[in-house]
């Protein structure tokens, strides 16, 4: 009997103990909200700016050739030099030039000789129609020798390339190459979308890798009449005017093309959320004591804002800080 009441308060004893130790480790657990501060935003008129890379071109590009492979007897000017229209290039074997200048003078004699007798009935009309039509063929052929022997230069530029030097017989490549670059011009291919805001005479800015921010003013002077159905853009060609010719064929430049005005949401930078391993960005916007990420399509970064094309409605409030312990369509708690 002894032993039986031993083992029961023993028992008891061990009961007690237990719902002590439940009753001390017992506790209530409270999950405490992500705090986040809150910006609202609204539409803005955003300027609608363009940039698109480009190259240099000259306004007109001419190769210096002759008529036939003639020896170079004189190259007058050097890669670089400036030249005007007319100007003398290349002086080209001249020999057989002075025995056609006798040929011609001789035929011109005779030609005179027998126009004479023909008005007065002294021969026949098939005779004076011969001989006046081989005058007028050695007056091609000499006026074309002419102008084959001496190169002329055909527009104002510079000499950007010289492939022969003198005695070198010509072998088909240019003797030389004369660029317009007083304007010079660009192509930009532009998005269908823009087609209707693009015009003749639209004022552009550019810059150069080779003069750093400096900019540079010029104009778009050809719309292409049609769109490209596989890329949905068209062509416009910018022109320079380039009177101190800094600007040079080859350059590699940057166009902006001012399209006018958008009104667009725009939103604090410290909104915009970066997907890690793509090019997505994300807004989170609250409402009614939760979150609510969104994908935006941003537009141009304006200082320390940015514009949204799509995915922000005007008036939201959007999440400028806190951002770091967010998901979708959890309860915040927003602080000042």
């Amino acid at each position: 009997m002894k032993k039986n009441l031993k083992f029961i308060a023993m028992a008891a004893a061990l009961l007690l103990c237990a719902c002590a130790k439940t009753e001390s480790t017992t506790t209530v657990t409270t999950v405490e909200k992500p705090k986040v501060k809150i910006a609202s935003v609204t539409t803005e008129a955003v300027p609608q700016l363009e940039e698109y890379s480009t190259t240099v071109e000259a306004n007109v590009k001419n190769s210096i050739i002759p008529n036939s492979p003639l020896r170079i007897e004189k190259i007058f000017v050097e890669v670089g030099d400036n030249v005007k229209k007319g100007d003398k290039l290349v002086q080209l074997d001249a020999k057989d030039l002075d025995k056609l200048h006798l040929q011609y003078e001789f035929q011109k004699r005779d030609f005179e000789r027998i126009e004479e007798l023909y008005r007065v009935g002294g021969i026949a009309k098939a005779d004076y129609e011969n001989a006046k039509t081989q005058l007028e063929v050695t007056k091609k052929t000499l006026d074309s020798r002419t102008e084959n022997t001496m190169l002329i230069c055909p527009i104002d530029g510079v000499i950007t390339a010289r492939n022969y030097d003198d005695g070198d017989m010509y072998g088909g490549m240019a003797i030389l190459v004369v660029e317009q670059i007083s304007p010079v011009k660009m192509k930009i291919n532009i998005s269908e979308s823009y087609y209707a805001k693009t015009k003749k005479d639209l004022d552009v800015t550019l810059t150069f890798e080779a003069y750093g921010e400096e900019e540079f003013k010029g104009k778009i002077d050809i719309v292409y009449p049609t769109i490209n159905a596989a890329s949905h853009t068209f062509p416009v060609e910018i022109t320079i005017a380039n009177d101190n010719q800094k600007v040079r064929p080859g350059m590699y430049g940057k166009v902006v093309v001012n399209f006018g005005t958008k009104d667009h949401v725009v939103v604090p930078d410290q909104a915009v959320i970066k997907q890690a391993g793509s090019g997505d960005y994300y807004v989170y916007t609250y409402k009614n004591g939760k979150v609510y990420n969104n994908k935006v399509e941003l537009g141009r970064r304006l200082g320390d804002r940015y514009e949204i094309i799509s995915g922000i409605t005007p008036g939201s409030d959007v999440v400028v800080a806190g951002k770091e312990s967010l998901a979708n369509e959890i309860e915040v708690e927003v602080i000042k």
